[in-house]
């Protein structure tokens, strides 16, 4: 797939994946450490997509220690890392670390002993290039409240007063865009830094934590943000990861409206329907009577949404605005796009079902804010 625009993040460019985990043990835990390690391991070694995975010390400070993993690419380690077995397989490791810290690379290049020297490397065939980003990490959190209380949450949510927006000398939030669909929630960040920091130093301002005590009561799953456990259990089954970000090379428009859309993904298609989404996105970009200038595809097992900065109203071009320009007739779109959840019968390539299609995926806006200088 080639790849157009400014791209910051995309999971699907097939480069295998390396991820590093940075631990602070708890004094006296090692020995528990080292045992819910062997147990995680074992049970990772089997995942599908799963090469290989080290188990460091530091030599300097022997509190801190070193996980990193090899994944044949982006796609398995993400569907095993938001899956419950990843949250039951490293409970036990919870009570051992005081701090962790996840990143995850494409590997790009590579040397080892067993290649041989020669004056004028050739390029491999499956080299991936390096992607051109604008300084932000984005990231998504989605849940759901119960039947009957979206009103309410949506007038919660929208109500707030904004954290400062400026963590340290190197991070600062960037934008904040609230969405419902019916009775789920999705809050999509952009943060320029450390997107870590910057989710921490939300959690912790006064104004945010009165807002997630006061939508405590709706939530369709418990959680107590007064309880590490349950925090970090709800915090890690509500993380939906930007799978793919692309924005259009071309100068951006005067005027942009940002928009979610919530796909009816077919059971068990969620990520290839996101990889076909992020295609369809990366080819727009290089559209300039395209009038999506930018998007990300956030997805988790089948929950996927696109959110998009795009000129005009949606319905002036429903299929731009939908992601499937140009696959008339292809029968990807039915085989990923669940026609009954909205309703119709047939192809869903048809004028009548695309905006059907739209209407039903338009999600409802509760808050967009940009910090200043954005």
């Amino acid at each position: 797939m080639t790849i157009s625009g400014r791209i910051s993040q995309s999971a699907f460019d097939g480069s295998r994946l390396r991820v590093i985990l940075l631990l602070d043990l708890y004094e006296g835990a090692q020995q528990q450490f080292l045992d819910a390690y062997e147990h995680m391991r074992n049970q990772v070694a089997s995942v599908p997509g799963h090469l290989s995975d080290q188990l460091c010390q530091s030599i300097e400070n022997p509190s801190q220690w070193l996980i990193t993993s090899e994944w044949e690419s982006a796609p398995p380690f993400l569907a095993w890392v938001n899956s419950e077995e990843h949250v039951e397989t490293v409970r036990p490791m919870h009570s051992c670390v005081r701090d962790t810290r996840s990143m995850r690379y494409s590997i790009l290049r590579e040397t080892t002993p067993a290649q041989p020297r020669t004056p004028e490397p050739k390029t491999p065939a499956t080299q991936v290039a390096a992607r051109v980003g604008d300084g932000a990490a984005r990231h998504a959190l989605t849940f759901t409240v119960k039947p009957g209380s979206e009103s309410k949450v949506a007038e919660i949510l929208a109500g707030y007063q904004s954290p400062q927006a400026q963590v340290d000398d190197t991070t600062r939030l960037r934008r904040t865009s609230l969405f419902m669909h019916g009775n789920r929630v999705v809050r999509a960040v952009e943060v320029e830094g450390d997107l870590l920091a910057a989710l921490r130093h939300v959690a912790r301002q006064p104004e945010v934590r009165a807002v997630e005590e006061a939508i405590n009561p709706y939530l369709e799953q418990h959680r107590d943000l007064t309880d590490p456990e349950s925090a970090r259990v709800f915090f890690t089954r509500a993380a939906l990861p930007a799978v793919h970000h692309v924005v259009s090379d071309r100068e951006a428009p005067a005027e942009l409206r940002r928009h979610a859309l919530h796909y009816p993904a077919k059971e068990g298609r969620g990520m290839e329907l996101a990889r076909l989404l992020a295609h369809q996105d990366a080819a727009a970009a290089e559209d300039p009577a395209n009038p999506v200038y930018a998007s990300t595809v956030f997805q988790r097992d089948d929950i996927v949404v696109r959110l998009i900065d795009i000129t005009g109203d949606l319905d002036a071009d429903p299929v731009a605005a939908v992601g499937l320009k140009g696959l008339e007739g292809d029968p990807e779109v039915d085989r990923l796009l669940d026609g009954a959840a909205i309703g119709v019968e047939g192809s869903l390539y048809t004028d009548r079902n695309i905006n059907r299609l739209l209407s039903h995926a338009d999600m409802t806006p509760v808050t967009d804010r940009s910090s200043a200088g954005s």
